[in-house]
C-alpha cells in the first residue's frame, strides 16, 4: 500500500446574494457532498483554461476569472487503488458568471457533477460538504486561505 495519492485541480468561488455555487459531487473522496466546481487539467491545458472548462462542464455557466486567490492543500483518508490517503492540492480562483444557465451535466465517463446549486454558509457542514467548500467559506469570511495543509484524520467517505 502507498500512502498519498496526489490530486491537483483548479476550483472557482462564485458568489451571488451571499450564496456560494457548489456542485453535487458524484465521485472521489467527496462523493455525495457539496464541492466546488473545478477539477483536473487536461494534457497541455493551462490553469485558467481548465478553470473555465471545468466550471462550464459542471454547472452550465460561463465564467470570467477575477482573481487567483491562492493555493491550499488538504490531506484525508481515502482508500483508492493502492493508496490510503489523498493529498489534494487546490488552486482557488474568484470567478463571476458571465453567461449560461445552471444545468445538469451530461453524465459521461469522468463527469463527477450531478448539477449545481447555490448554498449559504449555514447550509454546509463537515457532514455534507468537501474541505474545498468549507475553505471557500472561510476565505469569504477572512480573505485568507491560510498556509498549512488542512488534515482531516477522521474524514468519512460517504456512500
Amino acid at each position: 500500500m502507498k500512502k498519498n495519492h496526489r490530486a491537483f485541480g483548479v476550483y472557482g468561488i462564485c458568489v451571488e446574494d451571499d450564496k456560494l455555487l457548489v456542485i453535487n459531487k458524484n465521485g472521489g473522496p467527496y462523493i455525495n457532498r457539496y464541492d466546488l466546481p473545478g477539477g483536473s487539467l487536461e494534457e497541455g491545458e493551462t490553469l485558467s483554461k481548465a478553470m473555465k472548462r471545468e466550471f462550464t462542464e459542471e454547472t452550465g455557466l460561463e465564467i470570467e476569472i477575477e482573481e487567483n486567490i491562492g493555493v491550499i492543500d488538504f490531506i484525508l483518508p481515502w482508500m483508492w487503488r493502492d493508496f490510503t490517503d489523498v493529498h489534494h492540492i487546490a488552486v482557488y480562483y474568484s470567478v463571476k458568471k458571465i453567461g449560461g444557465e445552471l444545468s445538469v451535466p451530461e453524465q459521461v465517463d469522468g463527469q463527477d457533477s450531478l448539477g449545481a446549486l447555490w448554498v449559504s454558509e449555514k447550509d454546509v457542514s463537515m457532514d455534507n460538504a468537501s474541505p474545498l467548500v468549507l475553505k471557500a467559506f472561510e476565505w469569504l469570511r477572512t480573505n485568507s486561505l491560510g498556509i498549512d495543509a488542512k488534515i482531516y484524520k477522521d474524514w468519512k467517505v460517504l456512500k
